[in-house]
């Protein structure tokens, strides 16, 4: 079990934010032209919560957190959502 900080969680949220609003942004051929422009603050954000938290160039520990905040991941748009194991938890 992973154990996160204040300063961790604020992390791993501001990046989950920079992730969204980059998909957001490039998924929209209107928007896409004005990326640059409109990730500056999410960028920013984010590189500061990381240096806060000590995860600048730690991306091992920052996808661990990363992905114990987002126990099951929303596929992006259009993609198939991930098939179901229905023998999970099964004895056989």
């Amino acid at each position: 079990m992973t154990t996160i900080t204040a300063t961790e969680r604020a992390a791993a949220q501001a990046y989950l934010r920079l992730l969204e609003s980059t998909q957001a942004v490039m998924t929209d051929p209107r928007l896409a032209p004005y990326a640059g422009v409109m990730l500056t603050n999410p960028m920013a954000e984010a590189d500061e919560a990381l240096r806060a938290a000590g995860l600048a160039g730690n991306e091992d520990r920052l996808l661990r957190l990363v992905s114990t905040l987002r126990v099951s991941p929303t596929p992006p748009p259009g993609a198939p959502a991930p098939a179901r194991d229905l023998d999970r938890g099964r004895r056989g």
